[in-house]
């Protein structure tokens, strides 16, 4: 890893976070919604596994980043029983059509 320093890795890991909290704020569809909560866990990532390696602890960012990759797993599939269920109900992956659901 010659030349490359924890700012390298932390701007990229701000740059995948910012893109995906702007996909969750910006998208209607429930699938791109889905994807930027999927950046943001892999910004975390990216993250972990950087201040472990520059930190010092060799092994610690890449368990907590298994436990991430885990929790992103669980949350797709959840995620994912939702918005088929969503379509059953409403034909559409809109998030604005589930407003019915208030009342």
């Amino acid at each position: 890893m010659h030349g490359i320093s924890l700012e390298h890795f932390l701007t990229v890991g701000l740059l995948l976070f910012v893109l995906g909290l702007y996909t969750v704020l910006t998208r209607r569809n429930a699938i791109g919604i889905l994807m930027g909560v999927e950046l943001i866990l892999n910004s975390a990532n990216i993250n972990y596994v950087a201040f472990a390696r520059y930190g010092g602890s060799s092994t610690d960012g890449q368990i907590f980043a298994i436990f991430v990759i885990m929790l992103a797993a669980a949350e797709a599939a959840v995620g994912l029983a939702i918005v088929l269920g969503i379509y059953k109900n409403f034909d559409s992956i809109d998030v604005e059509a589930t407003d019915t659901l208030r009342y």
